[in-house]
């Protein structure tokens, strides 16, 4: 049986066959249950009930599933505080700021409208290891032990508008006025659609905001970090000097620059790190990054004295890494970044401020801050094949054969999926043609 967490929580589609009320329920009443028992074990006297923090993106499921949630929460004596729809760094952030021992976020990301999903932060604002999400798995069919009488918990709203607040106030306090600037904001119809147009005008950009009613059914249709053609068009016609798009909980960014191209991650971390590394700021030598990084964002670290490290794909392990070494700065290709200076998971909104912040402070244009790092060409390639081809001998010596022949100019990185039946196969080379030409030849090998 497939694990059920996935890489960043549990997504599917909403009342499915598997994110159901009941799904919340029961992770919400075990996740409170183990909170509770823990609580008491430290301390048999105490009758104080963990806080959890709850959110959600603007998904019309949402309203459902965090109905379950908070059921299960009270239910196991959890009190629980409700932030409504909020991005998803502020449920970590509120975790982290008010000494709660647990937050959800509900939400799919960048998925369609018909998904969602359960993502949990553990005390702190970290996202959860592995290993507790296995045990939580593991006891989901078991039940949980429930509260009575006064133990049972209690749900607040109150509080909400005061805990986004704080937020807003610590992204404005990590970037300088951006007065002057001009930015268009596509907000994909999620759950910054309020929060990122007013954070940035509170900064001093001129925002023009698309895609920022908040309207669920659209939630990433058609706009937002998946779709950034409508922001790329809609800043050339404004005259703006660049664009951000964020995903349906804000947790990246993809960034326009004035001409109307849509820079990679991998330029937005390597103009991040050139700006650390310039300020002399702590650990500005090393940047975290996964093994899908751009080889030449690994080649313009290495020429400005930066180290890249790499982690296998997905944000956790970024964090995962960056916690490990005390690293300050971390992300993907996708948008996802980590400031640890200011954030404990990837935050859409900071990484955008800072962008903007520097394209204010060295009065230069986003285009040429992004060009410090002249990307490779990269294919990358799905065969359909099982996934310890990716292993075989022939396989391997036919990636050794393509290696040596690109030499220091490209690379080849054989990656099976974590879920299906295939073999990623990508090719990093000088030209489009060669690297599209390694592929096809690596591609033929794998599928056998």
């Amino acid at each position: 049986m497939a694990r059920l967490f996935g890489t960043d929580g549990i997504r599917g589609l909403a009342n499915g066959d598997v994110l159901t009320p009941e799904l919340a329920l029961g992770l919400a009443g075990t996740a409170g249950a183990r909170l509770v028992a823990e609580r008491r074990a430290a301390d048999p006297t105490s009758f104080e009930r963990p806080m959890v923090v709850v959110g959600r993106d603007t998904r019309p499921s949402g309203e459902m599933l965090e109905a379950a949630a908070v059921a299960g929460f009270t239910s196991a004596g959890c009190d629980v505080t409700l932030l409504g729809i909020v991005p998803t760094p502020v449920v970590a952030h509120a975790t982290a700021r008010w000494s709660a021992a647990l937050g959800l976020m509900i939400t799919a990301s960048h998925n369609p409208m018909p998904d969602n999903g359960l993502k949990l932060f553990a005390d702190g604002g970290l996202k959860l290891p592995d290993a507790v999400e296995d045990e939580l798995e593991a006891a989901l069919t078991a039940g949980w032990v429930r509260a009575t009488g006064r133990d049972i918990g209690r749900a607040y709203a109150d509080g909400a508008e005061a805990r986004v607040e704080a937020y807003v106030a610590d992204l404005l306090a990590s970037a300088g006025r951006l007065d002057g600037l001009s930015v268009v904001v596509d907000c994909a119809e999620g759950a910054a659609s309020k929060v990122a147009p007013e954070v940035y005008r509170r900064a001093g950009a001129t925002v023009h905001a698309i895609y920022c009613e908040g309207l669920g059914y659209r939630i990433n249709d058609g706009s937002g970090a998946t779709h950034p053609e409508e922001l790329a068009k809609a800043v050339v016609e404004h005259g703006a000097d660049l664009g951000i798009a964020h995903d349906g909980d804000a947790d990246r960014c993809i960034v326009v620059d004035a001409t109307g191209r849509v820079l990679s991650g991998d330029q937005v971390l390597g103009l991040l790190a050139l700006a650390r590394k310039e300020a002399g700021q702590p650990a500005s030598d090393v940047l975290v990054a996964t093994v899908m990084s751009n080889l030449g964002l690994h080649q313009a670290m290495a020429a400005a004295g930066i180290r890249v490290a790499t982690t296998a794909v997905g944000d956790r392990y970024v964090l995962e890494e960056m916690r490990a070494h005390d690293y300050r700065l971390g992300g993907e290709q996708s948008g996802h970044v980590v400031l640890g200076d200011f954030a404990t998971t990837g935050d859409g909104l900071l990484t955008a401020l800072q962008v903007m912040d520097r394209v204010v402070r060295t009065g230069r244009p986003l285009a040429e801050l992004a060009d410090s790092v002249t990307l490779l060409p990269q294919v990358l390639v799905n065969v359909r094949a099982a996934r310890s081809r990716a292993q075989a001998d022939e396989v391997l010596d036919a990636v050794a054969r393509e290696e040596a022949e690109l030499g220091g100019t490209g690379r080849v990185l054989l990656r099976p999926s974590g879920t299906e039946a295939l073999v990623r196969v990508m090719v990093e080379a000088p030209t489009q043609a060669e690297a599209e030409a390694v592929a096809g030849r690596l591609a033929a090998v794998v599928a056998g």
